[in-house]
């Protein structure tokens, strides 16, 4: 596996893969017994990967607890990310969710306590709560940085205009800078491409990207069977609900045939050379909940596509970049003369 810098503005070196451990425990209904869940740790770790991603809500703090167990005295050799915004518990009320200063600061001391370590590598703030000032959340990441209890902050799910405006107060105001997002990426939902991406490419982000499968549905499997996600957890799931999505399973299910691997390598290999190719380091999060499945995600590492089957995914998968870039599109071609090949594109995108 190889590794890569979080982003443009850490020096936080993760490996080409993060450890999604949302399936680590069983707190939630669904998910992996203690014993599946170490081995699949184990076989991780053995094929180099060092990033691991968990949340205080993920199996109701089930999975840091797991986490904690497996890192043991091996702690230094991973970087482990958490979240936090939704609480650790089915109903946490409002003292003990959101982003606040109060809910953060016991959030992460309750963290700390569950994997068993003095500091987090990376703290996510899951989601916005639509109530706590961009200011207040910044403030307080920055105090947990100086304290030493995380290293770095980044935002989950965010969208990309609170990203920015984050990223430039945290400069302005010399606090903790903002190290990265983290949003759902796969072929079947790439709408992240219109703003959220270009913009941590710009703005040096690294990237996070979770759901790389659609939730299963870049198998095939619930084409046979509605077992997996889709019939356990109900929830982060995509479904063949428009001819768009039909025709993206159809040509995975068909490069996967002429490549001799799964449709899921065939879809994560895809998101690995999309991320070759970015200007900012984009990690995908692979969520399994079985061995076989891991070892899947990292049968990918060695699959290859084609120029031309790594175009056919991207054309079928791809959305409408929409307002404004639709119309600018246009003006663009205007001011260069009707002619894009008299002007070099940089690099890296101007913020």
């Amino acid at each position: 596996m190889r590794y890569t810098t979080f982003g443009r503005r850490t020096g936080l070196r993760v490996s080409q893969y993060a450890l999604g451990t949302g399936n680590f425990g069983t707190g939630w209904g669904a998910g992996a017994e203690p014993d599946d869940a170490r081995r699949m740790f184990d076989r991780f770790a053995e094929a180099g990967g060092n990033f691991l991603d968990t949340a205080d809500n993920y199996q109701f703090g089930e999975s840091e607890k797991l986490l904690g167990q497996f890192l043991g005295a091996d702690r230094e050799d991973f970087v482990v990310a958490t979240k936090f915004t939704n609480g650790a518990f089915p109903q946490p009320g409002v003292s003990w969710s959101g982003n606040s200063r109060k809910n953060m600061r016991h959030s992460v001391e309750a963290s700390l306590q569950r994997l068993g370590t003095d500091y987090i590598d990376l703290l996510w703030v899951h989601f916005p709560d639509d109530l706590t000032p961009i200011d207040e959340i910044l403030r307080g990441l920055d105090d947990l940085v100086s304290q030493g209890k995380i290293l770095h902050a980044a935002l989950s799910n965010f969208p990309a205009w609170r990203v920015s405006r984050a990223a430039t107060l945290a400069d302005l105001k010399n606090w903790a800078p903002v190290a990265g997002i983290q949003v759902e990426y796969s072929l079947v939902e790439r709408t992240a491409d219109r703003e959220l991406l270009p913009m941590a490419e710009s703005l040096g982000l690294g990237a996070a990207l979770w759901s790389p499968l659609g939730g299963g549905l870049l198998t095939g499997k619930y084409r046979g069977s509605a077992e997996g996600r889709l019939s356990d957890l109900k929830t982060l799931v995509h479904t063949e609900s428009s001819e768009q999505k039909t025709a993206v399973v159809d040509t995975v299910l068909a490069v996967a045939e002429e490549t001799g691997a799964t449709p899921a390598q065939v879809s994560v290999a895809w998101i690995n050379e999309r991320a070759a190719r970015a200007a900012t380091p984009y990690v995908p999060i692979i969520g399994p909940r079985k061995l076989s499945q891991l070892d899947d995600y990292l049968g990918a590492l060695d699959v290859v596509l084609t120029p031309e089957q790594y175009t056919r995914l991207s054309e079928v998968s791809a959305v409408s970049p929409g307002v404004p870039h639709e119309a600018s599109a246009g003006v663009r071609n205007v001011v260069q003369g009707g002619d894009a090949s008299l002007f070099t594109t940089p690099a890296v995108p101007v913020a």
